[in-house]
């Protein structure tokens, strides 16, 4: 009888010793994600859950976290992602989670599923300083390989509307038969059941610019009735801006999906004072009962290829056959005749920067990366040639669209985007780290302090927004928008992805010049319960989740329905 006391007189001390919290966050500034706040007090985790906000009972944690001077938010969501790549060579995502990310949204017009047998081996014979094996063919085994692998964001992927027209159609200029589109359909509603968060496009770019609006209306009306939205890099955000914006609406009012409009912008300073009438429509629209938001990037400069500056005809059929025709004296001429031209029917970004404001930053040709970091006029002049020659070389050389920085936009404009109620955040960028395959290339500074930028910049130093607001902006508004389950907010029952930083000190060092520098004054990174970043220096955990739209099949209640106004929105 005595041993039988004794030992349960231990399972008792043990019990009252087992802690209540897995992580308890003391005595900080609590913003919920909602737009309110703050509130000083604790936020408690049990699992992968948040248990209590605010005051929390008192009991053991194994892990405590004294907040006292600084914000405790949820995790921020990076709307659009590129790190397709980078996520395989290196899970940390570094530069995404020293500023508070714990949500990587891709899919902007090509995803990494559904592939054909030929667009792996064009993936593989395409890829760049990181290199990796196609074991996945669905846009879903890809997300799950980044999970198995580990990764300490979350991930989660539109369905890329150029990658399901590039499955079924190829890379030429053509046009869908029916029977065609009705497989693209098909391909849409698999990749909606198995998680995707809707239909992306990118219409600037070959392929993407070959679909028509009512090639783009069928897809979305699939991933409206699956629960999920449109997201665009328009037709164009220069010279038609406005009439993008209109077609983006139109794909959204005869689909039935809420759309959103990617790094809204209005680029070239003959566009800058478009941006007035661009909000006018939004809000037009969205009077009307349609719901379109947008996001943004924080710089007054975006980054992409070569292929921007050339018309998308000779692009059709992909990069190779876009360099072979470049090798025809006649070909070429015509081509730089359009790149000189006004007015053209196709987005030319380098007509907006002019080659001083083309800034060359990312080669695959080892012989090329010595040109990292000068601008085209400089190597047109090293050259002798023309800026149009010099970029026409260097995509033939390089083998590659030749990434790139353009500077397109006014600061103002930028800075007034940034206090438009709906308004989101993302990168356009890859996360990485300043190690390894990243130093092959430069990169443009938001990849490193976009979401800081933020905090720093814009709330801190311009008093432009406040904090709680762009938490908000930052967690729970795009979680709302993409109709995230149990995330975005700081909320009992909800996922515990949670940020800790520091409001004074929150800081982006990345510049131009100097693009590959970590940001600094976020403290403590969440994912999933876990710390994947603790007094400021990256864990061993890789807790990171594919989190999956409201049409995946594994949900209790998902499945495509007849329609998108099935859904509540």
């Amino acid at each position: 009888m005595r041993k039988f006391i004794a030992a349960a007189a231990a399972l008792l001390t043990g019990a009252a010793a087992s802690p209540s919290y897995d992580v308890l966050i003391r005595g900080g500034e609590i913003y919920d994600g909602t737009g309110a706040g703050p509130l000083r007090g604790d936020v408690g985790v049990k699992g992968d859950r948040i248990v209590c906000v605010g005051s929390c009972p008192a009991g053991a944690a194994k892990k405590t976290i004294d907040a006292a001077g600084q914000a405790v938010s949820p995790g921020f969501i990076n709307m659009l992602s590129w790190s397709n790549d980078s996520l395989i060579a290196d899970g940390r995502g570094l530069s995404e989670l020293k500023q508070g990310v714990t949500l990587e949204v891709m899919g902007e017009g090509s995803s990494m599923g559904p592939w054909s047998a030929a667009q792996k081996a064009d993936d593989l014979r395409r890829q760049g300083d990181i290199k990796y094996d196609v074991t996945w063919t669905t846009l879903d085994e890809y997300l799950r390989h980044l999970e198995a692998r580990g990764v300490s964001l979350n991930v989660a992927s539109f369905v890329g509307a150029e990658t399901v027209r590039v499955n079924v159609l190829g890379e030429d200029d053509v046009d869908p038969t029916p029977e065609q589109l009705a497989r693209m359909r098909t391909l849409v509603v698999q990749a909606m059941e198995d998680g995707a968060m809707g239909v992306g496009t990118s219409l600037i770019y070959a392929s993407g610019n070959y679909a028509e609006t009512d090639e783009l209306v069928a897809l979305t009306t699939e991933a409206g009735r699956c629960g999920g939205m449109y997201i665009s890099h328009m037709r164009s955000e220069g010279n038609r801006l406005l009439e993008a914006i209109d077609e983006l609406i139109e794909i959204s009012r005869r689909s039935g999906a809420p759309a959103e409009i990617y790094h809204l912008k209005a680029s070239g300073q003959a566009n800058w004072g478009k941006l007035d009438q661009a909000i006018a429509k939004v809000e037009a629209a969205r009077g009307q009962g349609l719901r379109i938001t947008a996001d943004m990037y924080t710089y007054p400069a975006g980054s992409t290829g070569l292929d921007a500056a050339m018309p998308v005809w000779v692009q059709a059929g992909g990069v190779e056959k876009w360099i072979e025709r470049l090798k025809d004296p006649a070909t070429r001429a015509k081509v730089k005749a359009e790149m000189l031209a006004d007015g053209t029917s196709w987005e030319n970004l380098m007509r907006h920067a002019g080659p001083e404001g083309t800034l060359l930053v990312g080669f695959k040709n080892p012989k090329l990366k010595p040109l990292t970091g000068k601008t085209l006029a400089q190597v047109a002049k090293d050259r002798g040639v023309s800026p149009q020659d010099a970029a026409i070389d260097l995509v033939i050389e390089d083998g590659s669209r030749v990434q790139v920085v353009y500077f397109l936009m006014s600061e103002e404009n930028v800075a007034r985007q940034t206090t438009l109620p709906w308004m989101s955040f993302g990168s356009d960028a890859e996360a990485q780290a300043p190690e390894g395959p990243f130093l092959l290339s430069s990169t443009h500074p938001r990849a490193y302090g976009n979401f800081v930028r933020v905090l720093a910049k814009y709330v801190r130093d311009e008093k432009r927004l406040t904090l709680a607001d762009a938490v908000r902006k930052l967690s729970g508004q795009p979680a709302h928008n993409l109709g995230l389950r149990e995330r975005g907010l700081l909320k009992p029952g909800y996922f515990a992805d949670v940020v800790v930083f520091d409001p004074a000190k929150v800081q982006d060092h990345a510049t131009f010049e100097k693009p590959q520098q970590l940001a600094t004054g976020v403290n403590y990174v969440v994912v999933n319960g876990q710390l994947a970043l603790e007094d400021g220096e990256a864990t061993k955990a890789r807790p990171g989740r594919v989190v999956r739209g409201r049409g995946w099949k594994g949900w209790p209640d998902g499945g495509c329905r007849a329609k998108a106004s099935d859904w509540s929105w």
